[in-house]
């Protein structure tokens, strides 16, 4: 268990086994391959003191340039990545991976560059925020939207980053900019073992660990990415020709002789919580004394982002069937949304036994999860996982082309698999709780808290006459939510994709119980001693909002879309995700017309 009382997930799949039993030690690794790799650690020590010697000003123009070069690879990116998840040129889902890729990287090289120049400025990253007070004597900044645009295009969207408590806003402010604040010490080489899930991750890994920490960067990417290789080459040339950063292949072998390598000072990696252990500790008899004596084999620092077990819980009201549909397509979207392949998938419906339209709502949701778009179930290993969830509840149901399995656990029924074992697969399951209103969020809260392996994102829907009822309840019960990411009527995955936001699991994770992971990424505000981000979305689309929109003369309290393009059933969503990205290429407006009118045939 975590400090916070959580199982440390079972199962994950972001990253490949990159470390054998014995960290440096890599038998199997031919010297070739070593001498390549230690060029490649030789070659970023160089670019170490060059990165030292940089200007704020001088980094902040050198962010401009990837943004350039990032974007004259996306269209590549993009087209790339959907062909090895086995998405054709006309699949509607390809959307995914202009928003998951390209899209998300270059909003934060943006958002990096725009906090270097506030530095070199002599401005403090917080100093234009609002701030005000969270639950708990927390302190909390509103960090999106920022700008017009944002506002516009992701209307009713907002995002909030808190403290740990005690954080003062003089505190906030002083030290936000972390390694920034002294960019001539440097925090030597970054070992990046990249995730495998998710064609952003590595590359805005590489990025905190340049930006956080004055870290320059041996990337390995994970070998499911190794197609993208080639683009990531020429998307961060600006990096990789002063020799700070270096790219390179390979498996677990590659893995552990980097971990131990004496020219690496430290290792972050996205991924899987047995991984994680065997860098650390080591496998077998071994790594069990190593634990028991307290001595772990690795040396040198590490952090991690490990995924988790994510509830979605579903606060009971009174609901039209068109939000009964909408929000059970938004649930099938948090599961299926790359085949499921995603450490913050919905993974656990937490359901009010006692709400009047439970059956209604249920009777949605299977209707949503069988007719989404098919897709390849592409990720290494996802046949077993699905396999060893049917054999652990043989009464779930298959739907789709079969490879989609729903859980309802019945009364009395073990959940402990299903509430312990991150699948990676489009498994998605139904739990019920007793209680209605306060009484069931704070069951639901507790539950989640206790039950679910990890703490990295939790996601609430609840209707806004439901939340104005429970008041200062309500968001008491969302303080009491001990995750890294919480989103309100929206998924966690858009406080991913927001570079203003923080990105990890809840702080307590430690090198003995490491849950979700240790430590935060993304980041782009530089803050120090954060506790979490919340997320808030609105629970009608367009034209249902509208009348929230009016009551409170404010488009941050509704959408202007009738669907947002994330979402699996989206018709328009791949245009929509494509021109979307298009505008944040170049900032062209003209971009963005045909996108939006296209929004509104979701």
């Amino acid at each position: 268990m975590t400090p916070a009382g959580k199982p440390t997930p079972a199962v994950s799949g972001a990253a490949d086994t990159a470390a054998s039993a014995t960290v440096g030690a890599a038998p199997d690794l031919a010297s070739a391959e070593r001498e390549k790799l230690d060029a490649a650690i030789g070659d970023v020590h160089i670019g170490a003191r060059t990165w030292a010697h940089l200007t704020l000003a001088q980094r902040g123009r050198l962010f401009e340039r990837l943004h350039a070069t990032t974007a004259a690879a996306a269209e590549e990116w993009a087209d790339v990545a959907a062909v090895s998840k086995g998405l054709g040129p006309e699949h509607p889902l390809r959307g995914e991976e202009w928003l998951s890729g390209p899209y998300a990287t270059l909003v934060a090289l943006d958002a990096y560059r725009d906090t270097l120049r506030a530095l070199a400025q002599g401005v403090s990253p917080l100093e234009r925020i609002r701030t005000d007070a969270a639950p708990g004597g927390r302190l909390r900044a509103h960090v999106f939207p920022l700008n017009t645009m944002d506002s516009l295009l992701l209307s009713g969207y907002t995002g909030e980053v808190w403290f740990q408590p005690d954080v003062t806003v003089a505190d906030a402010r002083s030290t936000a900019g972390l390694a920034q604040r002294e960019p001539e010490r440097s925090g030597g080489v970054g070992l990046v073992l990249g995730a495998g899930n998710v064609t952003s991750i590595p590359v805005l890994d590489v990025l905190y660990e340049l930006i956080a920490h004055n870290r320059v960067v041996l990337l390995k990417v994970n070998p499911t990415q190794d197609a993208l290789v080639p683009v990531y080459e020429r998307a961060l040339a600006p990096l990789i020709e002063p020799g700070f950063l270096r790219i390179v292949r390979g498996g677990g072998p590659a893995g552990a002789y980097l971990t131990g390598h004496d020219g690496i000072a430290h290792v972050h990696i996205t991924g899987a919580a047995p991984t994680f252990d065997a860098i650390v500790w080591g496998t077998g008899p071994d790594a069990a004394r190593r634990r028991r004596d307290g001595r772990p084999q690795l040396t040198k620092p590490i952090t991690a982002e490990l995924g988790g077990v994510s509830p979605v819980i579903v606060v009971p009201g009174e609901w039209s069937a068109a939000d009964l549909r909408f929000q059970a397509e938004h649930i099938v979207t948090m599961r299926l949304q790359n085949s499921g392949h995603n450490c913050i998938a919905g993974q656990v419906v937490l359901l009010a036994a006692d709400w009047p339209q439970r059956d209604a709502f249920l009777a949605a949701l299977r209707t949503a999860y069988a007719h989404a778009p098919a897709r390849s179930v592409w990720y290494p290993r996802s046949d077993e996982k699905l396999g060893a969830a049917a054999s652990q509840y043989p009464g779930a149901t298959r739907h789709g082309d079969g490879t989609r399995l729903l859980v309802e656990i019945a009364p009395g029924e073990d959940a402990t698999a299903l509430e312990a074992t991150e699948y990676f697969a489009p498994v998605l399951g139904v739990i019920s709780l007793p209680g209605n209103g306060q009484e069931f969020l704070d069951t639901a809260v507790a539950h989640a808290n206790q039950r679910l392996a990890g703490t990295l994102g939790a996601n609430v829907l609840i209707d806004p006459r439901t939340q104005a009822a429970l008041g200062d309840g309500f968001e008491r019960a969302i303080a009491d939510l001990r995750y890294g990411a919480i989103s309100i009527n929206s998924w966690t995955a858009f406080a991913f994709l927001t570079p203003t936001l923080t990105w990890g699991g809840y702080p307590g994770g430690t090198l003995e119980d490491v849950g979700s992971g240790i430590g935060v990424v993304h980041n782009a505000l530089l803050l120090d001693r954060v506790e979490r981000s919340v997320t808030r979305g609105p629970f009608r689309p367009f034209p249902r909002s509208i009348g929230r929109i009016l009551r409170t003369r404010s488009l941050s309290k509704g959408s202007i879309l009738p669907k947002p393009p994330w979402f699996v059933d989206a018709r328009t969503g791949a245009v929509v995700s494509e021109g979307f990205t298009r505008y944040r290429m170049d900032g062209n407006l003209a971009r963005l017309a045909s996108p939006l009118l296209q929004a509104f045939r979701a």
